[in-house]
């Protein structure tokens, strides 16, 4: 994500670099920058794993629902009519004047490649949440064995 995004990072600091420019990467969207908040919020999940900090834990998981999950389901929403139209067009029908144009990249569906990135990035969510929520029941298991009757 971070190497699409680059291209439109170094437009807005006016750095030119030919060999990106010549990609033709296209203009990310408000969803892939909101995305790329899921990464920090490794910043909050790692120092919690290192210290056994519940509460961190606990932002964690909810940052991870909701930075990453979120964009994650509304790049499925976006895309979905663009991979409707891209899989059930007729081969036949191509040269057709009446069929609405299909955004590629590099000779492939634009929306299909999204859906294959949100496919591979839901599974890492879902294995960080899962990983996580087991972690923050077994440290809520040894809290409550310590406790003196």
């Amino acid at each position: 994500m971070m190497a699409k995004l680059s291209a439109d990072i170094l437009d807005r600091m006016d750095i030119f670099i030919l060999e990106i420019e010549e990609l033709q990467i296209p203009t990310p969207l408000l969803w892939e920058y909101i995305w790329c908040l899921s990464l920090v919020m490794s910043m909050i999940g790692l120092p919690a794993i290192k210290k056994n900090n519940i509460r961190q834990l606990r932002h964690y998981i909810y940052g991870i629902g909701i930075l990453g999950f979120g964009p994650l389901l509304y790049c499925i929403l976006y895309y979905c009519p663009d991979v409707w139209r891209y899989l059930t067009r007729d081969d036949e029908d191509e040269d057709s004047s009446a069929e609405v144009e299909i955004e590629l990249w590099q000779g492939y569906p634009y929306g299909l490649l999204w859906y294959a990135f949100v496919l591979l990035a839901s599974q890492v969510h879902f294995f960080q949440l899962h990983f996580s929520y087991n972690l923050l029941k077994a440290w809520r298991m040894r809290g409550t064995l310590r406790k003196p009757e």
